[in-house]
């Protein structure tokens, strides 16, 4: 696999960066992405949320209809990878904690 960092992802990234707000963002990733892929995508941070509460693979399979792999591989990231998700996970931990609990137990 070629290098994925290039400038043409320093661009994308760049361009992220300027959004300002959620309806500028779903703005700019629905012309980027297929409404397939923004689902995609959000089912795989739902998993990584959910891999953070220690929710068993099976549940997380079952509430986000990702495989057993995909699952597996986010684990993986969420452990050892460049350490993005655990930012995220931080930094909105304590912004977003309630509402994401409160989802949480109905799935547990």
């Amino acid at each position: 696999m070629k290098n994925w960092y290039s400038k043409t992802t320093k661009s994308l990234f760049e361009a992220i960066l300027q959004l300002k707000d959620t309806g500028e963002t779903k703005k700019f990733f629905r012309d980027l992405l297929t409404e397939a892929e923004i689902i995609e995508f959000s089912k795989r941070w739902q998993a990584a949320q959910m891999l953070n509460e220690n929710i068993s693979y099976e549940k997380i399979e079952q509430v986000t209809g990702l495989s057993s792999r995909t699952v597996a591989r986010i684990s993986k990231w969420l452990n050892k990878g460049m350490g993005g998700y655990k930012l995220m996970l931080n930094r909105l931990n304590h912004h977003h904690n309630n509402l994401f609990r409160e989802e949480i137990s109905c799935v547990k």
